[in-house]
Parts: C-alpha cells; structure tokens; sequence
C-alpha cells in the first residue's frame, strides 16, 4: 500500500490563471472534487500505522512494568498536574 501511495503522480491546479479559475469555480460549487495532494495520503497511511502500533503499546509496557513502578510513573503524573503553574 505505502509503495502504491509513493509511486502516484501528484494532482495540482492548472498553471494557466483562467484554467485554474475555472477549476476554482467547479470547486466551489461541487463540480468537481478537489485534486488530493500525495502528502496527505501518506500522512493518513502513516498516522494509521503509528496508531496500530500505539494501541499495543500501552498494554505490553503496563504488563512489564512492576506495581511499584507504576505506582511511582502515576505519582509523578499527579504531581505534575496538580502543581502546574499557570
């Protein structure tokens, strides 16, 4: 999937003012859709895979982690939050 993204020619406006007026225009009005640019299909590509590994993560670092340790990451947590200065 990530190769099919990178590999996609990138879609713009048209150079010429009155050819991009035009498609400005059919924009607006629903005509046509707005061309995607390939850096925001990555960015989506990307941001799923990190939350993939995100949704494991927090599981396998709580299941290594010792009860002391825990309770030592979470005191820190509140100490930071009820002394935060404003």
């Amino acid at each position: 999937m990530f190769y099919y993204i990178c590999s996609m020619a990138k879609s713009k406006l048209p150079k010429d003012t009155n050819q991009r007026a035009v498609m400005i225009a059919q924009i607006a009005t629903g005509e046509v859709e707005q061309p995607k640019d390939e850096t925001d299909l990555i960015k989506l590509a990307a941001s799923a895979m990190g939350r993939k590994g995100g949704l494991k993560g927090g599981i396998a670092r709580a299941s290594n982690l010792s009860a002391k340790r825990r309770k030592e990451i979470a005191t820190k947590a509140a100490n930071a939050r009820w002394n935060k200065k404003d």
